[in-house]
């Protein structure tokens, strides 16, 4: 995929004569998709992309990445007239993306675990075994606090306060939030940070909670890979990535009783709209639940 976005860069460079802005504009956003693609769904050739693909990364952007529609625009616009050029090459059999509807976005809700699946996934982890006590802490921590994937490689060693049970975060905007720790992220969390990470560190290694086997702080993408990786050695047969456990724990909250503007500072929101989607995920549930259970449902 990444040749064929060169390929289409410089088409636009020599045969279209656009600006050098533009071209970098339409590579950024062809380049966020196809690395979100091959994280996700292990895709690497574009003849491999599906619809579905197209539109779950763009609900993965508004819902997700919480960009605005201006910038969801600009990443819809990049990906028609990627796909459009293709097509009409004659390098993939049909132009998925003239399918997608960009006003239709704002009706995706985000996928969640229920509470049973997200025990499942983090009592799998046997913490005993090499960088079992980091994965276990990884994963607890994520669904425990509802961090960003940024947020947890970025969390630091003087950001967490044992004692009161919290960590400090660095958000979206470069704005930080002071979150909660439950009991079980903060017993796999202390556990990791005094019998393995000790263990991990080398004299390079900076201030970062949680390491990767060479001392060195772990990327966004091994997050990924451990929590992909970790579900499915726990034989949960559903596509569980870091952002999800996020939204399972506002889901939870939410279902639970809690307030939505307390969700809203817990999960670093600028706009409590963001975090109102959220009331529709409770929602779909009880009509579900109402839908199966009612004699007349």
């Amino acid at each position: 995929m990444e040749r064929e976005i060169d390929r289409f860069i410089r088409f636009l460079a020599v045969e279209k004569g656009l600006s050098e802005n533009y071209q970098l504009s339409v590579r950024r956003g062809l380049e966020q998709f196809a690395g979100w693609v091959s994280a996700t769904h292990e895709v690497g050739e574009v003849r491999e992309v599906t619809l579905d693909h197209l539109t779950s990364y763009l609900a993965h952007r508004r819902l997700e990445d919480e960009v605005t529609a201006a910038t969801l625009r600009v990443n819809l616009i990049a990906i028609k007239i990627f796909f459009r050029h293709l097509a009409a090459k004659g390098e993939i059999p049909a132009d998925l993306a003239e399918k997608v509807d960009s006003p239709k976005l704002a009706k995706y809700l985000p996928d969640t675990l229920n509470e049973q699946t997200v025990a499942k996934l983090l009592e799998s982890v046997d913490d005993s075994q090499l960088l079992g006590k980091r994965d276990r802490a990884i994963l607890e921590l994520l669904y425990a606090s509802g961090l960003r994937v940024s947020e947890l490689t970025g969390a630091r060693l003087e950001a967490f306060y044992a004692e009161e049970r919290a960590i400090r975060v660095t958000g979206k905007g470069n704005k930080t939030r002071l979150i909660p720790v439950g009991s079980a992220a903060l017993k796999a969390l202390e556990s990791y940070l005094a019998i393995e990470r000790p263990r991990l560190v080398r004299p390079h290694t900076g201030s970062e909670i949680f390491l990767s086997k060479w001392g060195k702080q772990l990327t966004t993408t091994r997050i990924w890979q451990i929590v992909k990786t970790r579900a499915k050695l726990a034989g949960i047969d559903k596509n569980v990535y870091p952002h999800l456990l996020r939204h399972s724990f506002a889901t939870h909250l939410l279902g639970n009783g809690a307030d939505l503007r307390v969700i809203q500072e817990l999960l670093g929101h600028a706009d409590i709209a963001t975090t109102q989607i959220y009331t529709h995920v409770d929602q779909k549930h009880l009509r579900d639940v109402h839908r199966k259970f009612h004699p007349r449902g």
